[in-house]
């Protein structure tokens, strides 16, 4: 009997069997996990952002509104991760999330430019926005 999809979210960062079964599903198969995947790649070093990683970057657009939430929270390292290594991959989720990016170039806050977001917004936004939708 397969497990249901709350059941493949891993517990602990070591659990990338658990990890590959859930990509293995594909989306959208697991978008109703899919809040629940994101925290696990808050640090890219885990072993289960190992494997969500890449299959989180070729999701796009749909991830804008959980991608938004990611950039409104204070958690700074999480936020580089994200850009890093699931908005640089996608135009589509980059120009879903310009505003979020205009809003970390223009009025980072002192955390976010510690932890140097405003540029990493910038090279995206010029990469993907500043001529329209990719």
């Amino acid at each position: 009997m397969p497990r249901s999809l709350p059941e493949l979210v891993p517990s602990a960062k070591d659990e990338t069997d658990l990890a590959k079964k859930l990509v293995a599903l594909g989306y959208p198969a697991v978008k109703p996990v899919i809040a629940e995947i994101l925290e696990w790649v808050e640090d890219a070093n885990w072993p289960v952002a190992k494997v969500f990683l890449p299959f989180l970057a070729r999701i796009g657009a749909p991830l804008v509104p959980h991608v938004r939430y990611v950039l409104q929270s204070q958690d700074e390292q999480w936020k580089r991760v994200v850009l890093d290594h699931i908005v640089s991959e996608s135009g589509a989720l980059a120009h879903g999330i310009s505003v979020d990016l205009l809003r970390l170039i223009d009025t980072p806050t002192d955390a976010e430019r510690a932890e140097g977001l405003h540029t990493i917004a910038d090279e995206l936004f010029l990469k993907y926005c500043r001529n329209g939708p990719s």
